[in-house]
């Protein structure tokens, strides 16, 4: 009778985690990221999932990586040591490497560089490698972070996740362009927002919200718009105003920032981010006396009239009287917030009715205007907001001054308030835009995985 003695390899473990086994013998898996190689000592540093992680290699031991380059997958065991110069504090030495997948042809540009040497248009065509870079992936690390203290804060508020239909069968929501599609052989389009089914959500769950991709056909070709994006939506119900929803707004985005403060630290300081600053506890708006300003969670507010009249006396920019603030007008208005009370946020609020949709509740002490608000982050608009029309009778009128008389398209609509609707609320984050001034970038590309954008599809 004949034995056999199986040997096992040793375990794998991730780059983050090899440097706990210090004298062990690990096994690593990932790919190629750099190799110097100098000789009686050569260096290779692997990257997987994770992190980087060092190996020193003999040339006996270099030998398996013959005519490969950067990107090529392999597997390397050997013992984890300290090392106080290596990356990271810990290296591997008396190595044994095996190639899984040889790449031989080079990149089409460095992504084993502190940082990417390409132009935008060149980085987003080979998307694909470039994302492989450690720095995009810490990038989308926190964007996966924003989404999950969303969710977790909003969970811890008896919030309920739903998801509903991106493929809808009217363009009803609001004047955006909207994307027709083939429903076989019936027209559909692709949905500009979950605002509809979110707000009768509302009528069921009462606190809802929803992460999830919206389609805007709109021919921008800007550094701030793109196609498709993430969107991070909530509505509830009992409210008295809008006020209830900035305050909620306000504990979101805390929420958020406070998770990834403390489950993506590395991250944060990787890609040196500034964090946001809210106004100091108890700081008093200069415009509160007046009752056009105020605080609302440390963040401050404008009523919309006020913060024109704010840029008119400081610029000479007669913008009062227009239905919209432009790019430029909320960028001094972050300036303005920042430097009064040194907040990196503020509401504009109360934009007049004829600018936002049908389903807006307006000011009952003004009904030209709007019981709605935006909030800029850095001069940017990040969300808007806002009090929903709750009773039916409301949005039959509201319907029909906007010109609509065929109330076919929104009938499952409007049997929501039909049968019973509490005042509500709600708003949406755009997810992009929220990391793209979070880490300070000049283009919303830079923050999309895959931008679609006026000309781009692909990849």
């Amino acid at each position: 009778m004949s034995t056999e003695t199986v040997v096992s390899a040793p375990p794998r473990v991730r780059t983050n985690e090899a440097g706990r086994a210090v004298g062990q013998r690990v096994r690593l898996c990932g790919w190629v990221h750099r190799l110097r190689q100098i000789g009686a000592i050569n260096f290779l540093v692997l990257r997987d999932g994770f992190g980087l992680f060092q190996a020193v290699l003999t040339p006996e031991e270099l030998a398996p990586l013959a005519g490969c380059v950067e990107g090529s997958v392999v597997e390397v065991t050997g013992t984890v040591v300290f090392e106080a110069q290596a990356p990271g504090g810990h290296e591997l030495h008396d190595c044994h490497v095996r190639v899984i997948t040889a790449v031989t042809e080079p990149p089409p540009f460095e992504i084993n560089k502190k940082e990417v040497k390409a132009t935008l248009n060149t980085f987003l065509d080979h998307g694909v490698v470039g994302l492989r870079h450690p720095n995009k992936w810490a990038l989308f690390r926190l964007s996966a972070g924003i989404m999950a203290g969303f969710r977790a804060t909003l969970s811890a508020l008896g919030f309920t996740e739903v998801q509903t239909p991106k493929l809808v069968a009217s363009a009803t929501e609001s004047g955006a362009n909207v994307f027709k599609v083939d429903y076989f052989g019936r027209p559909a389009y692709l949905a500009q927002s979950p605002q509809f089914y979110k707000q009768t959500m509302v009528g069921i769950f009462e606190r809802v919200f929803e992460v999830g991709p919206v389609f805007r056909a709109e021919p921008h070709d800007t550094t701030r718009h793109i196609n498709e994006y993430v969107s991070l939506d909530v509505e509830f119900g009992f409210i008295e105003n809008h006020f209830d929803v900035m305050t909620l707004l306000a504990a979101v985005i805390q929420g958020i920032l406070q998770h990834l403060a403390a489950a993506y630290a590395a991250e944060l300081a990787q890609l040196r981010v500034k964090m946001p600053a809210f106004a100091a506890p108890g700081a008093t708006s200069p415009l509160a006396a007046a009752g056009t300003g105020g605080m609302v969670a440390d963040i401050p507010w404008v009523y919309f009239p006020a913060a024109q009249e704010l840029i008119f006396r400081a610029t000479g920019e007669d913008c009062r009287g227009e239905p919209d603030l432009a790019p430029a007008h909320e960028r001094w208005l972050g300036q303005w917030a920042q430097q009064t009370l040194g907040s990196d946020y503020l509401f504009v609020t109360g934009y007049p009715m004829g600018k936002r949709p049908f389903y807006t509740h307006p000011n009952p002490a003004d009904r030209a205007f709007s019981n709605s608000f935006d909030l800029l982050f850095r001069g940017t608009e990040l969300v808007t907001g806002g009090q929903r029309l709750h009773r039916y009778a409301d949005y039959i009128a509201s319907l029909a001054q906007h010109g609509v008389t065929d109330l076919a398209a929104f009938e499952a609509y409007l049997e929501v308030f039909k049968y019973g609707m509490p005042p509500h609320g709600g708003f949406a984050i755009g997810l992009e835009r929220f990391l793209m001034q979070l880490l300070g970038l000049d283009n919303i590309r830079l923050a999309t995985l895959f931008p679609r954008d006026l000309n781009r599809l692909t990849p």
